[in-house]
């Protein structure tokens, strides 16, 4: 009986080669070559076209609002922190990629969350590819697990992985990790792309049929990116980045898809002899603890999916030699270079010869723009060494005109300050709340229209 051979087919011209080159010989196109295979009457199976279809179902045509829209069933964790960034909890059937540094905790987190599901009386299943069982073990020993009763699979090859799903049929499996699963109907190495390619897409589809909740948990580039290719995070329902600094006991979990709930929602833990502890209150993270007032620091309120934080921004100014430095920790330092243009032409302070230093304490990434005004008031209050407030905060887009535009849920954010017992507010005049508005009694809000009145408004305080 004649076998099934591999060949690789190009993506955009449809040519042929009996192995993977970097280049088609037929249209000179780089990395377009995917591996297929042809079975004995000759016919080609690409796996690259035929996975997206084993995905779905064939199912009759239905109007958009015939369709009953239902809420999706959610199982917590147990870990309000990991629940908060999947968007409430597991999803039945749902797929969840997490990706993050060697060492900064995937492996214990999602061993956690397993025993706390566990514990509720879910069948969970935790298969290990990098890892032996003994090593799975010890780490629970660790943790405090005592007894678990986690069904741990040291295996790598997908066959026996899909055997084992059906089988057991667990409410929820973790690959721990995608990376070193392979398919024997492939020949290339586990961690290639169409090895990665491959699995993802079966495990997908297994997960649909079954109601299997699959977690996936990736490798990352030298980037922070996912490694693999990009279709994995198209495939999956959700995609969660597991980030922090390994020096620190903190760590920061943030989702950037969610098919299920909201995205850019972040997690906050803190990693502990026993594991990894949510945080309820992350503002106090981020924010340094000062006795008195310092030059250079402002805090300000940022938006991570639904959930305000307020953090501190320092700027340290100093004099600079023919070529000034312009260095930003957790920002953009192209924005911040802008900044310091418009904060020259617009409000008449010049850092021409200064090197700029600006850092987003508690090792947080701020990626928009209204951290512009509090970045603006802290880099002017360390050229002039003078400290701003007690209870200050800003926050605010500022344009190249020099206007300060508002930023979205305004309102939001200064009741969390008020919460926290901030007393001085500076804000776009779009942001300022009515008159008697009992939610902000303490603090004192200055709305403000250019950058230039912000700059006017710190002077008189």
């Amino acid at each position: 009986m004649a076998k099934d051979k591999t060949i690789f087919t190009c993506s955009d011209c449809g040519g042929t080669t009996p192995r993977w080159l970097g280049k088609c010989p037929a249209c000179g196109a780089w990395n377009t070559l995917i591996e297929s295979t042809v079975d004995a009457s000759g016919s080609a199976k690409n796996r690259y076209t035929s996975q997206f279809q084993a995905l779905a179902k064939t199912a009759e045509l239905t109007k958009l609002g015939d369709i009953e829209a239902t809420d999706v069933d959610r199982t917590a964790t147990g870990l309000d922190e990991l629940d908060r960034a999947l968007g409430g909890g597991v999803v039945e059937g749902g797929v969840v990629l997490i990706g993050g540094d060697p060492g900064i905790g995937k492996s214990t987190l999602l061993l956690q969350a397993l025993d706390a599901l566990q514990r509720k009386g879910m069948n969970t299943l935790y298969v290990t590819g990098e890892e032996s069982g003994a090593q799975v073990a010890l780490r629970s020993r660790r943790l405090g697990l005592d007894n678990s009763q986690v069904q741990v699979l040291a295996e790598i090859q997908l066959e026996k992985i899909l055997a084992t799903l059906q089988t057991e049929r667990p409410h929820i499996a973790v690959i721990d990790s995608i990376q070193t699963v392979y398919s024997d109907q492939l020949t290339s190495a586990p961690g290639s792309v169409a090895q990665v390619r491959e699995c993802a897409a079966h495990l997908t589809r297994a997960a649909k049929a079954t109601g299997t909740a699959i977690v996936l948990v990736g490798h990352v580039t030298k980037e922070g990116a996912l490694a693999g290719p990009r279709v994995l995070e198209h495939m999956v329902d959700t995609v969660l980045y597991f980030e922090g600094d390994t020096h620190s006991s903190f760590r920061l979990i943030r989702a950037i898809k969610n098919r299920f709930g909201a995205v850019n929602e972040i997690g906050v833990f803190a990693m502990t002899e026993k594991g990894l502890k949510g945080v309820s209150n992350p503002s106090a993270i981020f924010l340094s603890q000062h006795a008195e007032p310092v030059a250079g620091s402002c805090v300000m309120v940022t938006l991570e999916g639904t959930r305000p934080l307020l953090v501190e921004i320092q700027a340290l100014v100093d004099s600079g030699g023919p070529s000034p430095r312009r260095l930003s920790v957790g920002l953009e330092r192209d924005r911040l270079a802008m900044l310091l243009a418009v904060l020259h032409r617009h409000a008449g302070v010049a850092c021409m010869d200064q090197d700029v230093f600006v850092n987003a304490v508690g090792g947080v990434r701020i990626s928009e723009p209204a951290a512009d005004l509090a970045v603006m008031l802290a880099i002017t209050s360390s050229l002039r060494g003078k400290a701003l407030p007690k209870g200050f905060i800003a926050f605010g887009e500022v344009g190249l005109a020099g206007e300060v535009r508002p930023a979205p849920r305004g309102q939001e954010r200064l009741k969390e300050a008020a919460k926290l017992g901030f007393t001085v507010a500076v804000v776009p005049k779009a942001n300022a709340p009515k008159k008697n508005d009992k939610n902000f009694e303490g603090l004192t809000i200055y709305p403000v229209d250019r950058i230039e009145d912000a700059m006017n408004c710190v002077r008189g305080l």
